[in-house]
């Protein structure tokens, strides 16, 4: 196989795919690497870890496609995550996600135009009874209501 790509994407992950593939069931510790250090997964990547880990490139597609986790462009300086689960969607969270989109201008996946934020889905948090919640930049806030998340959306707009 023959696989072209730009040579700073390709050397970084195949020295991930090489740190990681002797794990057992190395693809998905190879995907969140490979986002951990290009802030998203690289449609040029996609190849190389396919045919590292002797897959198809349809198969580490679909990974990367099925888990919301994984980006496919890079991300904006901060990251608001919505939980859209089902304990969050019965305590307000599509009030609080719609809320978001309007405050951010965006859609799910967006970022707005200065690449301040972007906003993401997630499906589940863990802080079910804590609902409705979202994930700031990795930092979990629970009980949300308008009030407090345009707050926190203000503060990472700064």
């Amino acid at each position: 196989m023959n696989v072209h790509v730009k040579d700073d994407v390709s050397a970084r992950t195949l020295e991930i795919v090489n740190e990681l593939k002797s794990l057992e069931g190395p693809l998905l510790p190879i995907l969140h690497a490979v986002q951990e250090d290009f802030g998203y997964v690289p449609e040029a990547a996609l190849p190389l870890i396919a045919r590292e880990l002797n897959l198809s490139r349809a198969e580490v597609h679909g990974v990367v496609t099925f888990y919301h986790e994984f980006r496919s462009h890079p991300a904006g300086q901060h990251v608001v995550r919505i939980c859209r689960a089902e304990a969050c969607q019965s305590m307000g969270g599509r009030d609080i996600a719609e809320h978001a989109c309007k405050v951010l201008d965006l859609d799910w996946h967006g970022t707005t135009p200065d690449g301040r934020v972007t906003l993401e889905p997630v499906y589940c948090l863990g802080l079910c009874s804590t609902a409705p919640s979202a994930q700031i930049d990795g930092e979990l806030h629970g009980r949300l209501d308008r009030e407090t998340l345009s707050a926190l959306i203000k503060e990472v707009r700064l």
